[in-house]
């Protein structure tokens, strides 16, 4: 890991947030452009992600407490769900902003400029996005991911949206002006929707990835060579974290005490395996009726 903390990431998503408004809304008022428009009014929704995320991460990462025994990570699934609801507003305000000027098209001035602007905003966009991706990687934060992807997806947007306003100044094609700035509206929803998806299922306890799922149970295996066998495993994803639950069913006549050793060393290795696993486990007889009350029925 690099040290950096995810403040440092969100601090620098602000940052870049604040210096593309500027470029983009400057892009917009030296043309006119009803689709750099488009391009500036998805850098509000930049800029509102990144406040939302700073306060979701500091929170999430504050911690276990009396009144929360497993920690505050799934708040991070609210960041992605409100940073997808507010590019269903912006998407809206674009829409109401290009529909006049698809009945009452107009020229398009300084051209040059503003694409000049808008392409030095995409370039702040494509780096920071990048360094965001790096940080969500490190501290295994879906806020991170989410903003790194919403910026991403910002930089191919304002290259269609530059790619476009091109064309309409060599052609002189005014209506296709605000054609694009629907379009973008349209993309960036998709988007939106994407992110409110996944912090959906995140809040769902979802599953945690096939992968990682077939590792644990390559571990959970060694059980069987002591003569046992495992049952009711269960995971989740929350935030950073992952969550295993499993039922060890270990021969009656192992020890108390061998049977824990058993147990610690597969928890052991499954967090190594994955280390940003916390597994619990429940120690049973496999030749207790009981053990199967469950409805899972002894193994075949």
């Amino acid at each position: 890991m690099s040290g950096r903390s995810p403040g440092f990431y969100i601090g620098l998503s602000v940052a870049t947030s604040l210096v593309t408004m500027a470029l983009k809304f400057g892009a917009y008022f030296l043309t006119g452009s009803v689709g750099l428009l488009s391009d500036a009014l998805e850098s509000f929704v930049n800029l509102g992600a990144a406040l939302v995320a700073a306060a979701t991460l500091s929170y999430a990462h504050s911690g276990e407490d009396e009144d929360h025994n497993f920690g505050h990570e799934k708040a991070e699934y609210f960041s992605s769900g409100i940073e997808g609801a507010l590019i269903f507003v912006a998407a809206a305000a674009i829409i109401w902003s290009a529909l006049p000027r698809l009945a009452a098209p107009q020229p398009l001035e300084q051209v040059g400029l503003g694409l000049a602007l808008s392409v030095a905003a995409a370039g702040a966009n494509l780096l920071c996005g990048w360094f965001l991706l790096k940080g969500a990687r490190e501290h295994r934060s879906i806020t991170l991911e989410a903003d790194a992807h919403h910026l991403l997806t910002d930089v191919w947007t304002t290259a269609g949206v530059i790619a476009a306003v091109a064309v309409v100044h060599f052609t002189g094609w005014l209506v296709l002006d605000p054609v694009i700035a629907i379009v973008v509206a349209l993309q960036i929803l998709w988007t939106g929707w994407s992110l409110i998806r996944r912090s959906f299922d995140g809040l769902m306890d979802r599953a945690i990835p096939d992968e990682e799922r077939a590792r644990i149970e390559a571990i959970l295996g060694q059980v069987k060579a002591r003569g046992g066998d495992y049952h009711r495993l269960r995971t989740r994803v929350s935030g950073k974290k992952s969550f295993v639950d499993v039922h060890l069913l270990v021969p009656g006549s192992m020890t108390v005490h061998e049977g824990h050793d058993l147990a610690h060393r597969l928890e052991s290795e499954i967090e190594v395996a994955i280390p940003h696993v916390e597994v619990l486990t429940h120690l049973e007889s496999i030749d207790d009726p009981r053990s199967w009350e469950d409805g899972s029925g002894p193994p075949r």
